[in-house]
């Protein structure tokens, strides 16, 4: 892998990882509601749960796609579908007290089980293994894209859950929290919107 193809993933997996999309807004709302130590199993089953679908792309998954062209627009229906029941589970998510008694944070396997229902997660995975893994590497060029994408997505989605954090102590007024809740629950719906036009 060339030090200009490595460069240009890096900063491909950066900007798709720093920018908002389903698992960022979660972990916003997760800071928010559980603070940033619990919040530590979502961060880490995001980073490495997207590496690992990330590696099974590259490794075979974009030739099923190939073979089964119904299988992509089946996915994306069942991520929509995921993706409004957290949308309202956030809306209603209680204040952060109450959440400690009655709600929990995403686990590290649900985390990482959510990226296979993250229409943000496919698309960046499909992105890079198709742009950036070379094609002279075989399976080799298809983890190495996995690795980095890990290296570089912990630290910014790191980032949003601290943010999360930092608003507890402001949204510790009900309503305030009301009010976040339901903006968070409104922009992961919208989320949807650009990974679904693709």
């Amino acid at each position: 892998m060339t030090l200009d193809l490595t460069l240009a993933l890096i900063v491909f997996a950066f900007a798709s990882s720093i920018t908002p999309g389903p698992n960022n807004i979660m972990l916003l709302a997760s800071g928010a509601n559980f603070g940033l130590r619990r919040t530590i199993p979502h961060m880490l089953g995001i980073s490495i749960g997207h590496a690992v679908m990330v590696a099974l792309i590259g490794l075979g998954l974009l030739r099923l796609f190939e073979l089964l062209p119904w299988l992509r627009p089946a996915l994306m229906a069942a991520c929509a579908a995921y993706l409004l029941w957290l949308a309202w589970k956030i809306a209603n998510a209680a204040a952060p007290d109450a959440a400690r008694a009655a709600g929990r944070p995403f686990t590290f396997v649900q985390a990482a089980g959510f990226q296979w229902v993250n229409p943000k997660a496919w698309y960046m995975g499909i992105y890079a293994q198709t742009y950036y893994a070379p094609a002279d590497a075989g399976w080799l060029g298809a983890l190495f894209v996995p690795v980095v994408f890990a290296l570089v997505n912990l630290p910014s989605v790191a980032i949003w859950a601290a943010a999360g954090t930092a608003l507890r102590r402001w949204l510790a007024e009900p309503e305030r929290l009301r009010v976040f809740n339901i903006t968070m629950a409104l922009l992961l719906v919208a989320s949807l919107y650009p990974m679904l036009s693709l």
